[in-house]
Formats: structure tokens, sequence, C-alpha cells
């Protein structure tokens, strides 16, 4: 006696028994037990399992755009495995709108769409039903209840580009579009902008952007940063979108900083100066220290100006040059007021008491016979006389 499956058209075995090891979703179909040449007994086998639970999350992507909910699943359904969906107003006896959902392999989830009839209010909850099935049973999950402005979840903001701005160090300029499938003529969105030098792993986030540009201030110099954007409904209604692809950037660079610092250079941000020039480090002194605690000076970014030798020296030079000068004045004045008291020599009698008179006595004058002052005789030769000011001239 042999077996086999019409389906596949395949001898399996021959005997009394088939032994299925591994049973798998391919294994289903029409088995059939032939002895003699004619067909002794014919069966079908179904390969299935009941359904996992659905777990259904709803958005929408805008506010003229349908509501698509979609739940995922730890493993692929059995190919007959069927899902549904319904909708209808809460506290209503209404009709449920019904919508059947699609799998798709490759994101390992189901997805449903459901169309929004104009004019249904936002803020109005909606009441949401899924059911799974196959052959092997049924599954149903939790009623969801909704409002259309709550689900509302844009996709992420497009074009993200980091532009460097010349002659600022220290900024960027972070550019974006608003998504295609959201129209900014009637809603507008509001943005959050996430950004991070490459060396660390912490984003400094920017809330409350309501243009489709920002600058950042303080970027480290020299170095590439990751820039992400996500968008949101102007008045917070709903949830955030996705983060956008990442857009790197590195700051403008001063072709001076590159000569005198080398390609590679970071710092902590500064606001010194314009444009907030600072001192530059390299980056692997923000390395291991920074993450463990352990070993190495902390180096700051200093702000301090430096200063330049060349006014002191001027100022020096000046200063020596106008006492050299005054010492040389000093010097032609001293030799030209000795030379002065040399050629001018006093006359006899100048050096005679002022009260002693200069003509001989009166033969009357009781004073004749006695006089005050012995006579004055020559100078005799010998040094000059010397006045104060020669003696401090002297530097004696």
């Amino acid at each position: 006696m042999e077996k086999r499956a019409p389906a596949g058209g395949r001898w399996l075995a021959g005997g009394h028994a088939l032994l299925l090891q591994r049973l798998r979703y391919e294994d289903a179909g029409l088995y059939s037990c032939h002895a003699g040449g004619r067909t002794l007994r014919t069966l079908r086998l179904l390969v299935e399992e009941p359904p996992e639970t659905p777990h259904v999350s709803c958005y929408r992507r805008s506010h003229d755009k349908d509501v698509l909910c979609e739940w995922r699943l730890r493993a692929k359904p059995s190919p007959g495995t069927r899902a549904m969906l319904w909708v209808k107003r809460r506290f209503t006896v209404e009709n449920a709108t019904e919508q059947r959902c699609r799998f798709f392999s490759k994101a390992q989830k189901f997805v449903c769409r459901v169309k929004v009839p104009p004019g249904v209010d936002d803020n109005k909850p909606l009441v949401v039903s899924t059911c799974v099935r196959n052959a092997a049973g049924g599954s149903a999950g939790e009623d969801k209840i909704i409002t259309l402005s709550s689900i509302l979840k844009p996709d992420p903001p497009l074009n993200v580009t980091v532009e460097a701005l010349e002659k600022a160090p220290q900024r960027l300029r972070v550019t974006w579009t608003y998504p295609s499938s959201w129209d900014p003529r009637f809603y507008w969105l509001r943005f959050q902008v996430r950004y991070r030098p490459e060396p660390t792993p912490t984003f400094t986030e920017v809330d409350q952007v309501t243009r489709t540009w920002l600058d950042i201030h303080d970027a480290w110099r020299g170095t590439r940063h990751v820039v992400q954007v996500r968008a949101q409904e102007e008045f917070g209604h709903g949830a955030w979108s996705e983060w956008s692809h990442e857009a790197v950037g590195t700051p403008w660079t001063d072709p001076r900083d590159i000569t005198e610092m080398g390609p590679y250079s970071s710092q902590l941000p500064t606001e010194d100066g314009a444009y907030g020039y600072g001192a530059t480090l390299p980056p692997e002194l923000f390395g291991d220290d920074a993450a463990d605690g352990a070993g190495g000076a902390v180096l700051e970014a200093s702000t301090h100006s430096v200063a330049y030798p060349y006014p002191f020296l001027v100022a020096g030079g000046s200063l020596l040059l106008g006492i050299a000068l005054f010492i040389a004045i000093v010097v032609r004045y001293k030799q030209t007021w000795r030379l002065g008291v040399r050629r001018g020599a006093k006359p006899a009698g100048e050096g005679q008491h002022a009260l002693v008179p200069l003509g001989p006595p009166s033969p009357s004058s009781p004073l004749s016979a006695t006089p005050l002052l012995p006579p004055a005789t020559p100078p005799a030769p010998g040094p000059l006389h010397v006045t104060n000011l020669d003696y401090f001239f002297s530097g004696k």
C-alpha cells in the first residue's frame, strides 16, 4: 500500500503509516492511500494554529487623510488567516464600518485603512474593534476608543540639511521641509530639533520651533554634528512623528585655526567675542576622562586675551632713550658751567667783607688807628672757590 499527496504529485511512503515530522504550513494538502492501482482513502490535512490576539493602534497622518490602524505579530500567520476591523461612533446604534486588513510580511504587521466621512467631528469618540480568524480558530482584540484629533501623527520632516555659517565657528543652520502628506496651506506643524557632536552620545533638544529652519549657536568648533527633526500638530494634538533621518554638518573653520591647531579641534562652548571665539582643544581631551572621571588633569577653556610683547618693548625703548638724553644734557651743562668758572677768575678784593670800606680811613676818624679787619690780601694761587652748585654737579 502506498500514500501520496495528489496536490504535489509526489509519492511519500509505502506501508501502513505516514509519519510527518516538524510539521510546516507547506505540509497542508490532500493525502491519498493507494493499493493495487486503486484509491483506498483520501483525506485533507490542515496545518494551522490559532491567530495571535490583536493589539491595535491607530493614527492619522494629517487632517485630510484616512485613519490607519495596525498591529504587529510575533510570528508569520498561516496563509488562511484573515483580519477585519470595525469602526463606529460611540453611544450610537448605527452600523459599524467594516474594513478588511492586509498583512505586510516585511513589516510583520496587519494594516487596516478606514475612510473618514467628510464633516465628522474630530473630537467625537469612535470605537474600533478588531477580529482575526483562520481554520484553527479566531481571536478578537479589545475595543479601542479614539478621537480623530488624538490620533494625529505626522510623517517625519523631509530634506533635513545642516549648513555652516561663514565666520561663525560655533553656529550651524538646520533647514527642512514639511512632509508630503501634510498640507501647510490649511494646517501647520511645530517641530522639535535635536543635535549632538559626534564624539558625544547625548542630544540637545530645542522645542517649540514653528519655522522650517533653526540656527544652532553652541556648536563645537571643527566637529561634525548629527541633527534630527520631528513634527507635531501645531496645537499639540496627537503624537510626535518619528525622528527624521540623520543629517550631519560641521561649523565654519577659520583657516588660521587649521594652521595653528591642526585639522582636529574641538572645545567647550563659549560666548567669547562676537562669534564665540574661545580656546580650542583637541577632541581626545573629552573622551575617557569625562566618562569614568579617573586620571588626567581637567583642562578648561580660557577666554582671556593674550598680551603681545611688542607694545612693552616699544615703551621700554622709549623710556631708556629719554633717560639717556637727560643724562647727556646734564653732563653737557656741567662741563659748560666748569669752563665758564675757570675763564671768569675773581678780581682782587672780591672776597673782602661788605662792611669794610675799600678806601683808606679819614685821619679824623676815631676808628682810623685801629682797623677792624686786616687789610685784604690778594688770593693766593691754589684751588678755585667751589660753590654749592658746583658741588652738586661734581657728584662729591
